[in-house]
């Protein structure tokens, strides 16, 4: 364990404060210790509670307002400054001088990074902030955030917003970026920054300063969205010390082959579901039975996330091999049980699948071993090869239309499925044995603190620059976070991450629990859309297994065109809570649509409900997990029991309730399966929805 991760956030606060604007943070030390006394007093009955929230409130307004003021006197100075410079720059393009042009530049280039250290102290008051908010609802019973964040951010006068909108700080950015791209050599071009949006400016200072407000905004590009679906949590900002390690650590093929795995399991998850009511059937059980031999590989999962997710805190190269071994012997067994006409050894077959789910160590790779300024690529590049085997899956089912035999064996569309795979991860597990180099052991530092203001805030410039999944550590309420006061130290028991699913749960806050529910929901609707599309559309329309496979490869190719519009264009409009309410609405009304109310049931009903339910639940996929790394402990960022095997465990369950749901609806006749499969989802959106309303606030 580094000693970085040690360290508690007042004292991080203390260490990367601006001395000469050391008067301006707020004053975490005081307001944790009031909030301990408050606590104290209740207890005793010294004190009610409604004079608490009355004095905590004021104590909150009066430090908010002390950072604001600064904020917009600092701000005034660095406008007062560009403004001095642009006059200077008036004269000099009259008068054209190579040497007084350069001068402007480097004054620019300096007015930039007064600017990095004014976004940095608002990013560290955002922080603190947010957290002594969580603080005292944890004291408190999670009353007072809801109440302060409504009263406050929605008022005319509001300051909050200032804080967490840093409010005209982006067109001093703006004026910074258009003189810089002004003095270029633009070679006689008469165009400017706003006429070339896509054409960034080679200014290393203006890359600092846009990552800096991305950060603190949580402003993002289709990159950084799709990496967000990955949940992957990082504990506080690295060390130069860890970046080192980082690359050390670092091998682009082992990464490959890591995002290879991600790949072929989800092919391997959804290559089945076209011909999995066919294959029941011609094993003598009722079609809906489906419904089990896709959810076999759920259940099995369930418990092998949690013993993948140990074995990668010692390795990666030994449970990717077992995991490929294991998927290979499955699916041989899924093959074979056709011509041994054994339902039993299809079933056991896809839990053998199951079990070979290395997911948890894909997310731990990327995490533990890829540098930082690339782990936000890799982050999208396991989702992305997730997407993409979740639409390559059913189109491969829907190729392997033949039917022929060799030595008593049998290939044909539901067998084909199996032995492709069982290939598959042969030639995975040779390309892995070759290939994949195991990461060199982490090593144990004395990161001592730096002791040189200059080199402090060099440091800190630095860590602005990070992508933006670093950034939501940094609002993560950290339980290790104890001292009142200089000589009291937080207990190291209460730093260490989880080392139980219960102690896990513990962790978990009313919001972090409400963004679970909508992660279980949102994975049980589409586990059902998709899990049941075969018997349905083969019930209602007469589809074939090319037809279904057509389909489900339609919907699973909308994932990256959907979160490019989402991540480029959406969230930089709205806030995340936002578009995370207004798409749990939407897959409501996808649920809705998707009943069968009147007949005869037809085929634009059946395809528009489900893209609607399919794309809605996609969006609400990145902002509920991009939402859930954000109100997550810190303590959960690492170790077996982290955020990354939390949401697979509820997603996986998800799909496990559904496949459950579409056997027992079975019984009822497929006349019947539709509707009664589709009112758990509707009940369970309509319990997402209320959910979120009543922790809305407290998504920020």
């Amino acid at each position: 364990m580094l000693q970085g991760e040690m360290v508690e956030f007042g004292k991080k606060l203390k260490e990367r404060q601006i001395e000469e604007w050391r008067g301006y943070y707020i004053n975490y030390k005081l307001m944790k210790k009031n909030v301990k006394q408050y606590a104290n007093q209740i207890e005793a009955g010294a004190l009610e509670r409604r004079h608490v929230l009355k004095d905590f409130s004021r104590m909150l307004d009066n430090q908010i307002e002390k950072i604001v003021l600064f904020m917009l006197e600092q701000q005034g100075l660095l406008a007062s400054r560009i403004a001095q410079l642009n006059e200077q720059q008036e004269a000099i393009l009259e008068q054209p001088d190579i040497s007084k042009i350069s001068e402007l530049r480097e004054a620019y280039r300096e007015v930039g990074k007064d600017l990095l250290k004014l976004l940095l102290f608002v990013e560290m008051n955002a922080i603190g902030l947010r957290k002594i908010l969580k603080k005292f609802d944890k004291r408190f019973g999670y009353k007072f955030t809801d109440y302060y964040v409504k009263t406050r951010a929605n008022h005319p006068y509001s300051q909050l917003q200032q804080v967490f909108k840093h409010v005209g700080l982006g067109a001093v950015v703006g004026a910074i970026s258009r003189n810089l791209a002004d003095l270029q050599d633009r070679q006689g071009s008469y165009l400017s920054i706003y006429d070339q949006p896509a054409l960034p400016l080679q200014e290393p200072v203006v890359d600092s300063l846009q990552s800096a407000v991305d950060r603190l905004t949580h402003s993002t590009n289709f990159l950084e969205f799709l990496g967000q679906h990955a949940l992957i949590m990082h504990d506080e900002l690295p060390s130069v010390v860890e970046e080192h390690i980082d690359n050390q650590r670092y091998h682009f093929m082992s990464l490959i082959l890591n995002l290879a795995n991600t790949f072929l399991y989800m092919v391997n998850t959804y290559i089945i579901v076209p011909t999995a009511d066919d294959y029941s059937t011609s094993l003598g059980a009722a079609p809906t039975v489906c419904g089990i031999v896709i959810g076999a590989m759920a259940v099995a999962q369930i418990f092998s996330s949690v013993y993948f997710s140990a074995w990668s805190n010692k390795s990666y190269f030994r449970p990717l091999v077992f995991s490929s071994i294991v998927l290979l012997i499955g699916n041989a067994m899924y093959a074979l049980a056709y011509d041994s006409k054994s339902l039993t050894l299809l079933l056991l077959g896809r839990v053998f699948c199951g079990l070979g789910s290395a997911r948890a160590v894909n997310r731990r790779y990327i995490s533990d071993c890829v540098p930082l300024k690339i782990r936000m690529q890799a982050s999208a590049g396991f989702v992305s090869a997730s997407a993409l085997g979740m639409a390559c899956g059913p189109a491969f089912a829907g190729l392997l239309q033949t039917n022929f035999r060799i030595f008593d064996i049998t290939f044909n569309q539901v067998t084909l499925p199996g032995w492709v795979m069982t290939i598959a991860w042969a030639c995975y597990l040779v390309l892995l044995s070759i290939s994949f180099i195991e990461p060199a052991c982490e090593i144990e530092v004395d990161d001592a603190p730096e002791k040189s203001s200059a080199a402090k805030n060099d440091k800190l410039e630095k860590g602005l620059a990070q992508p933006l999944l670093m950034s939501t550590e940094h609002e993560q309420d950290d339980d290790g976070d104890q001292e009142c006061d200089a000589s009291e130290e937080a207990p190291e028991e209460s730093r260490r991450p989880a080392n139980s699913l219960g102690a896990a749960y513990r962790l978990l806050t009313p919001s972090v629990k409400v963004q679970l529910l909508i992660y279980f929901m949102l994975k049980y609707a589409m586990e059902i859309l998709l899990s049941e599309s075969s018997v349905i559309s083969s019930y209602y329309f007469g589809w074939t297994t090319s037809e279904v496979s057509i389909f489900l490869a339609s919907l699973g190719l909308t994932v990256l065109p959907i979160n490019i519009v989402v991540g480029s264009y959406i969230s930089n409009m709205f806030e995340d809570r936002q578009i995370l309410l207004a798409s749990e609405i939407v897959v409501f009304l996808g649920i809705l649509f998707s009943f069968q109310f009147i007949v005869p049931y037809s085929v634009p009903q059946y395809v528009c409900s489900g893209l609607i339910m399919f794309v809605a639940a996609e969006v609400l996929e990145g902002v509920n997990l991009s939402l859930l790394s954000r109100v997550m402990s810190s303590r959960l960022s690492r170790g077996t029991y982290n955020g990354g095997l939390l949401s697979t465990e509820a997603g996986t369950f998800a799909r496990v309730v559904a496949d459950a749901t579409i056997t027992i609806g079975g019984y009822f006749g497929e006349s019947n399966l539709l509707n009664l499969t589709l009112i758990p989802s509707l009940v369970i959106c309509i319990g997402s929805i209320v959910a979120t309303c009543c922790t809305y606030n407290s998504l920020y």
